[in-house]
């Protein structure tokens, strides 16, 4: 004794039922095909009910075995396919009773005149191989329904005197009200589903452009952070290949800003407030950084980094370094809301020959290496607060343009000794008739 199907096995079938069969998995394309082929089979069974109805009103009593046949065999292919989940052959099958069942109708009424134009039921299977097929999948489907549309032509050709008590079996009135009611009712078909079809797709269409607009935000967050990360040349080639990024330069200006006692000050802060208090500073040294046309590098715990040189778009980049380094300074002087806590940093430039690459594949980091970032970060550690040392070779490319306070000589572990200048400002256009200015600003 075969055992009956549990209530969960039961509630699934409905709900396929319901759903037109449609399963989690399918794409839009398929699932709007399961819905049109649902559609349409309720369509035609309720016309080929509706019309044996129709033509008992109207006098003829023609019997209702194919009609009823016609529902059995459209509803029992729907429930299999709901249970076997095979839409191919459901497809298949379904539209080869849209083509076929007309044709035997009108066969078992008559002529064309006696059974009023029912073979037009027959379009449906092309019109529905186009929608669940596709465009060259119909062709086939249109040639068979136009070789049995000739070959109904031909019986009636051949056997018109035979059948002309089939002709007085339906009256002319009535075949007369079918013709209209077979050309309104299939026009309205397929009027219904090629409406219900582009109403889907324009759906479908709709949800791709906002997929869209939301891919191309996403794509625009993702570029605005990469850029956040990396040089605009080395993002791009970053993204263009997966070759080894790494650029020799053989002049740039580099230079390190280093927080004094920033440790002592933080150990008495919540983590919260220290990293406000970070996140103020550096983000103000950011837009510094973007008004001079410099690339910032990165940050090191409370040290910031920043280069000129390492783009097509800097002009004198060790002046500009220079500017953003007096301006970091004077800043952290006069802007409390930046610097609430009264934090006092060191300086140091340098300039010279650099490498330049993007290391790691994970987490990666655009960086700078060589002599010259050594120098720059070594005597920003030995420089006092407030100040701002340079190298020689950035004092001689900005003594025109900039004071200095006189060299000092300085031990660098690893390098000996050596020559730093400390940087005032811009140098002061002189004035005719007035007092030599100062330069003691420390």
């Amino acid at each position: 004794m075969s055992a009956l199907p549990s209530p969960s096995a039961n509630a699934s079938f409905i709900r396929r039922l319901r759903t037109a069969g449609i399963e989690p998995g399918d794409d839009e394309e398929l699932r709007l095909n399961k819905s049109l082929l649902m559609l349409a089979t309720g369509l035609v069974s309720i016309t080929s009910m509706l019309w044996l109805v129709i033509y008992w009103a109207l006098g003829p009593q023609l019997s209702s075995t194919l009609p009823v046949a016609f529902q059995l065999l459209l509803a029992g292919n729907m429930l299999l396919y709901i249970r076997t989940r095979n839409f191919n052959f459901f497809r298949l099958t379904q539209i080869a009773l849209f083509l076929f069942m007309p044709f035997v109708m009108q066969w078992t009424i008559g002529s064309f005149i006696t059974a009023s134009g029912i073979v037009l039921w027959g379009l449906l299977a092309p019109i529905g191989a186009i929608l669940f097929f596709g465009v060259r999948e119909s062709v086939a489907w249109f040639f068979a329904w136009v070789f049995l549309i000739a070959l109904s032509g031909l019986f009636d050709y051949l056997l018109v005197d035979s059948s002309a008590a089939a002709h007085l079996a339906v009256p002319l009135r009535t075949s007369v009200v079918f013709f209209a009611l077979n050309f309104v009712a299939v026009a309205t078909i397929i009027y219904l589903l090629l409406r219900f079809s582009t109403q889907e797709r324009m759906k479908i269409q709709a949800k791709f452009d906002e997929a869209h607009r939301m891919l191309a935000i996403e794509q625009e967050r993702a570029e605005r952070l990469l850029l956040n990360i990396l040089p605009e040349p080395v993002a791009t080639r970053l993204k263009n290949s997966d070759q080894t990024i790494a650029d020799g330069f053989a002049d740039v200006s580099v230079m390190f800003a280093d927080i004094v006692n920033f440790t002592q000050v933080a150990a008495n802060m919540a983590p919260n407030q220290v990293f406000a208090m970070l996140n103020r500073i550096f983000s103000a040294f950011d837009d510094l950084a973007d008004d001079h046309g410099l690339e910032k590098i990165k940050t090191i715990g409370d040290a910031y980094m920043v280069a000129g040189g390492l783009n097509e778009g800097s002009q004198d980049y060790t002046a500009a370094i220079a500017d953003m380094a007096v301006a970091m300074r004077d800043l952290l002087h006069r802007d409390f809301a930046v610097n609430s806590a009264n934090l006092e940093i060191r300086i140091g430039i340098g300039t010279g020959p650099v490498v330049a690459g993007v290391v790691g594949k994970k987490k990666f980091i655009y960086d700078l290496w060589g002599d010259t970032v050594n120098i720059a970060s070594r005597i920003t550690a030995e420089g006092v607060p407030g100040m701002i040392q340079c190298d020689t070779v950035t004092y001689h490319r900005l003594k025109q343009t900039f004071d200095f306070h006189e060299p000092q000589t300085i031990y660098l572990k690893g390098k000996g000794n050596m020559t730093v200048y400390r940087l005032i400002g811009r140098a002061q256009p002189a004035t005719t008739g007035a007092a030599p200015e100062s330069d003691s600003q420390f």
